[in-house]
């Protein structure tokens, strides 16, 4: 719980010697006007795409938001892309992010994540409608996980979605990434995706069909039933971390399913991303009451105005306001540390860890909410 007018003792690399209440000032008490957190973890973001900054439409729906990606994600030469990513690493660091879940489809971004003091594991995230396309995806799979950690990366191979795979595909890159123990997944975004599962129908559906690309099978059930189904016909998720990523459509049976068959179970939300395409929001309700371990990502820059935890929080105040501040910093920085499997340095502030020290201002201390005006600095 809040402690206040706490204080935090540090030594010099910043590990945390101390948590106490103020008594007596010393000369080196630093007083600070709002909440001390610990450094967040960012468990979604696609830093590689950071160039596409505020060119995409809003409100296009899953099915158009692809079609923007298609079209402009090789807009730019190669420098410029790696500036707009290296600018928006230290953006992140600045405002108190001191850990990271990436998604990488290429290797553009090792790089920068390398040379940042930000921790990172890197998703290789992989696409493929098509069954004969699979042995290949899984070999430059192998070469692209092999490639980032020659850069000293935490990196394994994970699956998209199962909208944008054929069941071959999402069954051996979700072996590959189940296996390094930890996988990442776009889970049920869109309606357009559950449509696509549900009846075969749709907008996604219909790109998908334009563009001579197959279609996932017709099951009649959510694409999140589907998809544990497919993985569970080869292999058994035990104890390795799953993530799932936005779940603006989900239902309490594919909450329910899921919760039943995955032990280190997580949900990462990305509010303002949600809202950019959509203009929905996932139902944290539901979530909670199967006592979900809730994170919360940024996304992308294609989707999103700034790479803000502060500011994603304040948007989870805005639609649901009843959500404990408490509870939402929980998500924000020690449930993503316990996906990463680094809750012993980060995420929490307790005697030992070094999880860095953020600043958030112009608090609202009745309501116990972030403000507009509402900003997160790092401090340590």
């Amino acid at each position: 719980m809040p402690i206040p007018k706490g204080v935090l003792t540090l030594d010099d690399d910043g590990t945390i010697v101390e948590i106490g209440r103020l008594s007596d000032e010393t000369e080196s008490t630093e007083f600070y006007n709002g909440i001390l957190v610990p450094g967040f973890v960012n468990s979604h973001c696609h830093i590689e795409l950071s160039h596409l900054k505020n060119i995409f439409d809003k409100g296009t729906g899953m099915s158009g938001f692809i079609k923007e990606v298609v079209k402009l994600r090789n807009g730019v030469d190669e420098e410029f892309r790696e500036e707009a990513m290296r600018v928006e690493m230290q953006l992140l660091y600045e405002s108190g992010v001191c850990a990271m879940a990436d998604i990488s489809n290429n290797s553009e971004s090792f790089s920068v994540k390398a040379e940042s003091p930000i921790y990172t594991r890197t998703f290789l995230e992989f696409f493929g409608t098509e069954w004969s396309q699979a042995e290949e995806i899984l070999t430059r799979a192998n070469k692209l996980t092999k490639k980032a950690k020659e850069f000293g990366l935490d990196a394994s191979p994970t699956p998209h979605s199962s909208y944008s795979m054929s069941p071959e595909l999402l069954r051996a890159i979700s072996k590959a990434g189940l296996k390094s123990g930890w996988l990442s997944y776009h889970n049920q975004e869109s309606w357009e995706e559950e449509e696509l599962f549900l009846n075969g129908t749709g907008p996604l559906a219909d790109q998908y069909r334009d563009r001579g690309l197959s279609t996932p099978p017709v099951t009649g059930t959510p694409s999140l039933i589907y998809f544990l189904n497919n993985i569970e016909s080869t292999q058994k998720i035990e104890d390795e971390r799953v993530l799932l990523v936005h779940n603006t459509f989900c239902d309490s049976e594919s909450v329910e399913r899921a919760t039943s068959s995955i032990k280190s179970l997580f949900w990462a939300i990305c509010p303002l991303s949600n809202l950019f395409i959509h203009n929905a929001l996932p139902p944290l309700e539901l979530l909670r009451r199967h006592n979900a371990t809730i994170t919360i990502g940024t996304d992308s820059l294609s989707s999103n105005s700034a790479l803000s935890i502060a500011d994603e929080i304040k948007c989870i105040h805005r639609y649901f306001p009843n959500i404990p501040l408490t509870q939402i910093l929980e998500w924000s920085s020690f449930n993503g540390a316990r996906f990463l499997g680094i809750e012993n340095r980060f995420g929490s502030f307790e005697v030992g860890k070094n999880p860095g020290v953020v600043l958030i201002d112009n608090i609202d201390f009745r309501k116990q909410h972030l403000t507009a005006d509402s900003r997160s600095v790092r401090l340590v």
